[in-house]
């Protein structure tokens, strides 16, 4: 859990402390974004999440009575908000990027970059959200558990399910690459 001089700086910006709060923005800004990544797929909108997320915590900070909390009700906000972009946005912009990549040289991976997001895309939001903290964060078990309001069982479940999924996806593709 939270040492306590992590609480001091949650407690801190709860009460308007900027600069405890900037501190918590500079610790926390890479797990957020690869939350809203996980939903996203776009660097950009990621970005853009993150940062109208970060916004809205600062204005509705009070609400947050526990600082032990705060860590999981800053994912839940850049979650809801990565939502909010999702459903707002146009047609899918990952094919746009595909058909942009030069044909010949580039082809294969485009392909297999394409599966790979295909594959992520098909998880259940919550998956996804488990699979980019664990493989693209690299977090340990108990700071995702945090993060999302898991349990380890269910965590575990969770990334089990997930991968055997992606692997499934990406059979056909990653056998073609084979020589």
């Amino acid at each position: 859990m939270m040492d306590a001089n992590e609480r001091e700086v949650y407690r801190a910006a709860i009460h308007g402390d900027r600069e405890a709060f900037e501190m918590i923005i500079r610790t926390q800004s890479r797990p957020l974004f690869a939350i809203a990544y996980g939903i996203l797929q776009n660097r950009e909108e990621a970005e853009d999440a993150v940062q109208d997320a970060l916004i809205k915590a600062w204005k509705s900070r009070w609400r947050v009575r526990d600082p032990e909390k705060f860590p999981a009700w800053l994912c839940m906000i850049v979650r809801h908000r990565a939502r909010d972009v999702f459903r707002k946005r146009r047609p899918v912009p990952i094919i746009r990027e595909i058909r942009e990549t030069s044909e010949t040289e580039t082809r294969d991976t485009a392909t297999l970059d394409h599966e790979l997001h295909s594959a992520l895309s098909a998880l259940p939001e919550l998956h996804r959200a488990a699979l980019s903290l664990r493989y693209f964060e690299e977090m340990d078990y108990a700071t995702i558990e945090n993060r999302l309001g898991l349990t380890n069982g269910s965590l575990r479940g969770i990334l089990g399910r997930a991968l055997a999924s992606m692997r499934k996806q990406l059979k056909p593709a990653l056998a073609s690459e084979q020589p």
